[in-house]
């Protein structure tokens, strides 16, 4: 009994694989079919509109902006709705979506139907999910004889472009809600776009999108414009992210603190371990003596307070620690320079003794850049003369400057 159960088990698996190979087979055939009326060559969106039934999804990508982009290199998989798909959204979805106040939500279904690379049918059901240029993910599966894409259905499979390849599904795929973290939040608002480009230039987008909570401070896109001209400009600079990075964290604070918690604690730590204080003045709610112009936006991790300037975390150990010694260096010299100048050569020499002793306590320079700062500090500090102080340091910063971007 038991080997009739084993073989009765095993023929279920052994037909089970039949009936599938049988559909990519099927599927395979469709293709081929297709494919003599779409020429190989043509890249992907050339290869839809020869088919003749993608006219709706023809219709949104030059809607959306995506026409391009999909013609482009690549490689792309595209899962591809048919006509027939589309009318199958509710009455005037169609029509909505094509409006150029809608193009983003449209850009974002359509992306979802978008994916990284070439990937035919038989590596989508191994790897059973895959991510799309919208950035969720599609679950891709077989059962009850269909290979399905989330709810849509597989129609035909593997149709060959130039730059990727074609899949054709009976439904339209629509991506799930964004989530309410605080990013999002911060993009519906429209007032932080600066702000959004910083915490995608510092790599803190995934981290403030989390769990949480975390309670930001948010500066607004004027509050940005309101810095020095060219300070964003250079903030956005790869070379620039660990500053950049200080600065935002100074920002955020962990948990999440409501407007009355701030006032009734009067302070807190923020992420890079910098002191924020928090308190009345002329009526408004204010930290580091910034005013906090919108209390208590609510997100799903957390809480966004909008501030009208840009904090800057002061001169201190929390600060240092995320600062090379090169961009530490190039600080000094830019602030220094134009002091110098102006005559106030003794104010020179104290910003770059500064930095010179900051140097000499950091663990990034090797023993022997450390004890050259430590000795020439030690003479710069026995010099009278202002003006040749601040030659001493400046010529010891250069030095060292130039040996590390050696």
């Amino acid at each position: 009994m038991g080997f009739e159960i084993w073989k009765t088990t095993n023929l279920r698996e052994k037909m089970k694989t039949m009936t599938k190979s049988i559909l990519i087979g099927a599927l395979a055939m469709t293709t081929q079919v297709f494919g003599e009326r779409c020429n190989s060559q043509k890249n992907i969106v050339e290869t839809a509109v020869a088919a003749g039934s993608f006219k709706t999804l023809a219709a949104a990508l030059g809607a959306a902006d995506l026409v391009a982009p999909l013609q482009g290199k690549g490689p792309f998989t595209v899962f591809a709705p048919t006509d027939e798909a589309f009318a199958k959204l509710p009455k005037g979805t169609v029509e909505s979506l094509l409006k150029p106040e809608n193009k983003s939500k449209l850009q974002a279904i359509l992306k979802f139907h978008v994916l990284a690379g070439k990937v035919d049918l038989s590596a989508a059901l191994s790897a059973k999910s895959a991510a799309t240029l919208q950035g969720d993910h599609v679950r891709i599966g077989f059962a009850n004889g269909k290979v399905s894409v989330n709810n849509a259905s597989l129609i035909t499979a593997d149709i060959k472009a130039s730059n990727g390849v074609i899949h054709v599904i009976d439904s339209v795929l629509l991506p799930p809600e964004p989530k309410n973290d605080i990013v999002n939040v911060a993009k519906k608002a429209g007032q932080f776009n600066t702000l959004l480009a910083a915490v995608d230039a510092a790599g803190l987008g995934g981290a403030l999108s989390g769990k949480g909570p975390f309670t930001v401070f948010a500066p607004t896109d004027a509050a940005f414009q309101a810095l020095p001209k060219g300070t964003v400009e250079s903030l956005l600079e790869p070379g620039n992210k660990n500053k950049l990075k200080d600065i935002l964290t100074f920002h955020v604070v962990s948990g999440k603190v409501s407007a009355g918690d701030a006032l009734n604690a009067a302070s807190a730590k923020a992420l890079n371990d910098g002191g924020l204080n928090f308190g009345i003045k002329n009526g408004v709610l204010n930290v580091n003596g910034v005013k906090i112009v919108k209390t208590d936006i609510a997100a799903d991790n957390g809480v966004i307070h909008v501030i009208d300037a840009v904090l800057l975390p002061p001169a201190g150990p929390s600060s240092r620690a995320s600062i090379s010694p090169t961009e530490r260096i190039e600080m000094a010299i830019e602030k220094g320079v134009p002091i110098f100048n102006k005559g106030d050569h003794a104010k020179c020499a104290e910003i770059y003794m500064d930095c010179v002793q900051n140097l000499v306590g950091d663990s990034h320079l090797d023993e022997q850049a450390r004890q050259r700062m430590t000795a020439i500090a030690s003479r710069a500090g026995k010099v009278h003369c202002k003006t040749t102080k601040s030659w001493m340091l400046r010529g010891a910063l250069d030095h060292a400057y130039a040996s590390m971007i050696r």
